[in-house]
């Protein structure tokens, strides 16, 4: 992934925002196109560190053909992206784009085995439904012994290890305070659930910005309040 030096995001940080997606594209290579599902997944670490993207293809997808332990796998996962009109800025000559938070995890992935598979099911859905909170979160003893063995032959679990990992978050971060200001204003005005998320990243990643300007503008309040 081509990640401008402005926008690139370290280890860290590409690792807590994947986790916290919890989805994305499963992308391997048949020797003559791209192949790609969609699907959720969790993260969890070797006893050396290394982070093993875990996840669950149907048992016909034919992903599962290429994952051999060996040959490296793409994962991406996005969040929200928002397109920029070159009038929200204060700055003249601006042309239009459009903001994201991407992130690309590369390596071999293999075939679960043995409890690996029940105890991957377990850990994801324990994952998403802590989202769900307060609701009881559903566990997989709640369906009957037959159609819990039933689904899991109808599914394979896979494991990447993760090489290499790869975060660009374009927030406006090579704009001015000004011109970053600016535009977060205008997303949060946006009917869009990205447009207004993206606004939120982009006040959290440079909250200074908005301090000045707001004591800014108490200033100018004050001194037309005084004037004569």
């Amino acid at each position: 992934m081509y990640v401008p030096p402005a926008f690139r995001v370290d280890r860290a940080a590409c690792l807590a925002f994947a986790s916290a997606r919890g989805f994305g594209l499963a992308c391997a290579h048949d020797g003559q196109k791209p192949v790609a599902s969609p699907v959720p997944f969790h993260i969890e670490y070797a006893s050396d560190g290394t982070p093993l993207l875990c996840f669950h293809l149907a048992r016909h997808n034919p992903l599962i053909g290429h994952a051999d332990g060996v040959t490296p796998w793409l994962f991406a996962v996005s969040d929200a992206d928002a397109y920029v009109s070159p009038d929200w800025y204060v700055s003249p000559d601006q042309v239009p784009t459009w903001l994201y938070q991407t992130v690309h995890m590369t390596g071999p992935v293999r075939v679960m085995t043995g409890q690996q598979l029940p105890d991957h099911l377990n850990q994801a859905s324990a994952r998403f439904e802590s989202d769900l909170a307060p609701k009881r979160p559903w566990t997989m003893d709640k369906m009957s012994a037959g159609r819990r063995e039933a689904m899991m032959k109808a599914i394979v679990g896979l494991v990447m290890t993760v090489e290499e990992i790869e975060g660009s978050f374009k927030l406006n971060q090579h704009k001015s305070d000004a011109d970053h200001v600016a535009v977060t204003g205008a997303l949060a005005l946006q009917k869009s659930a990205g447009a207004q998320t993206l606004s939120a990243a982009m006040r959290a990643a440079r909250p200074q910005a908005f301090v000045a300007i707001e004591e800014n503008e108490m200033l100018s309040t004050v001194h037309e309040g005084i004037a004569p």
